[in-house]
């Protein structure tokens, strides 16, 4: 029983030490010292090239459930994170440098686990778990390349549209319908009159735009055209992109609207709803404030806003399963930001799932279904939902995760009751989990 894992960062910290507990031998392959990315500045493991912070710890928000749920199950980043925390407030923030160094005195320190120093560029045989990153090595990336198909994989990250909670949408202000009656009613369309837009359209182009980061290419811009780059060019221009209302037939009026924004189910159940056409490259607050004018969308809930940069990533819906394993070869898994979760924790979610379920299949146990109540499931499901026809990367929320069967008052109470649902699964399923 062993294992290969790739890459030492959280997913593949998490999953080379879940394996290691059940028993399971582990190389575990990681670049540094010899090779580092331009994000790296230290030799340890799971280090945190971005923010300090794993963002909420409260159980109302969907983030702080999913740590939770890891907490409960063993989750070895977590313990580190707690171990290292510092203050926030109400987020989980960690003293950096810490935290990396206890993650790799734990990996280090573990029998069951030999560090390998060193650039891969070939996938080792037998059982194998990627968790490379989305600054995957460009040997290696060819390597996945080939064996993945040049079709359906590693996708540059170009851009993204803001996604919203369905329930959030004043559908007293919109109606649900496709361009000129053709197939089933699948949009939801926003109308805005003509001084509606006139304000939206101010507002959009004199917005203030999030920095470009040194390694963003500024080529894909013009590309990609995002929606305020668009509105620039003039007044009228969206009214022949993404807010063109030609062949909607507003049911209140008979006419077509000034102007129409169209929002597209994003995941199977249709409780996420994508924003047609409005990549972008705001700043999240102006993303929300000037979105917000859309009438339909005064209350709406983002669930991830647009964001622009480029990033390597797997069309994962066509690729995988819920246990993150390559579908057409089930001995090579992936974890981490390049399966298409967004995020420190949902990276740790995902090592965590996989070697779990790897470590199972190897001792000839029966996989472990996280339902999609819990936030775990949730995000492997949503991963390898074949409804995704464009598959974009996301962060955990509640929006992927099934409401509840009874009416709650109040957005934070209703969090907290999925919460409460969630946890109690997770507890019922800990002790297989932890075999």
């Amino acid at each position: 029983m062993k294992v290969s894992v790739i890459g030492a960062g959280l997913a593949g910290s998490e999953a080379a030490w879940q394996l290691a507990q059940r028993g399971i031998q582990v190389t575990l392959y990681e670049m540094k010292p010899e090779k580092r990315t331009p994000a790296h500045v230290t030799n340890d493991f799971a280090e945190l090239c971005c923010s300090n912070s794993l963002r909420s710890d409260q159980l109302e928000n969907a983030v702080g459930l999913l740590k939770e749920e890891l907490r409960r199950l063993g989750s070895l980043i977590m313990a580190c994170a707690d171990a290292t925390r510092v203050e926030a407030g109400g987020a989980l923030a960690v003293d950096r440098n810490g935290f990396s160094a206890m993650v790799t005195e734990k990996i280090r320190s573990c029998p069951n686990i030999t560090v390998v120093p060193g650039e891969v560029t070939e996938l080792p045989e037998g059982e194998v778990l990627v968790a490379s990153g989305p600054l995957t090595s460009d040997a290696l990336a060819q390597r996945l390349q080939e064996l993945l198909g040049a079709d359906t994989a590693l996708h540059f990250y170009d851009a993204a549209a803001p996604l919203i909670a369905a329930d959030s949408v004043d559908m007293n202000s919109a109606w649900m319908g496709s361009r000129y009656d053709k197939g089933t009613a699948d949009y939801a369309n926003c109308p805005m009159t003509q001084a509606e837009y006139d304000a939206f359209w101010q507002a959009l182009i004199t917005a203030e735009e999030a920095p470009v980061h040194g390694f963003e290419d500024q080529k894909v811009f013009e590309g990609c055209m995002p929606v305020e780059v668009m509105a620039r060019r003039g007044h009228d221009t969206l009214l022949y992109g993404p807010l063109k209302p030609r062949g909607l037939d507003d049911p209140r009026t008979g006419r077509w609207p000034y102007a129409v924004v169209q929002l597209r189910r994003d995941n199977s159940d249709g409780s996420v709803y994508n924003l047609v056409g409005f990549q972008t490259h705001l700043k999240f607050p102006e993303q929300k404030r000037v979105f917000s004018m859309i009438p339909a969308l005064r209350n709406a809930e983002f669930l991830r806003y647009g964001v622009m940069h480029r990033n390597t990533f797997l069309d994962s819906p066509r690729l995988l399963d819920r246990y993150y394993r390559m579908k057409k070869e089930p001995r090579i898994a992936f974890a981490g930001q390049m399966t298409g979760v967004e995020g420190y924790v949902e990276s740790c979610a995902s090592g965590y799932l996989a070697a779990v379920e790897l470590s199972r299949r190897l001792r000839d146990l029966p996989p472990l279904d996280f339902p999609r109540e819990t936030a775990i499931g949730a995000l492997g499901l949503y991963i390898s939902d074949t409804a995704v026809t464009v598959f974009q990367p996301m962060n955990i929320n509640f929006g992927i995760m099934p409401p509840l069967d009874h009416r709650v008052k109040g957005k934070r109470d209703k969090n907290a009751e999925l919460s409460r649902r969630s946890l109690e699964i997770v507890n019922g399923m800990r002790e297989e989990t932890l075999r």
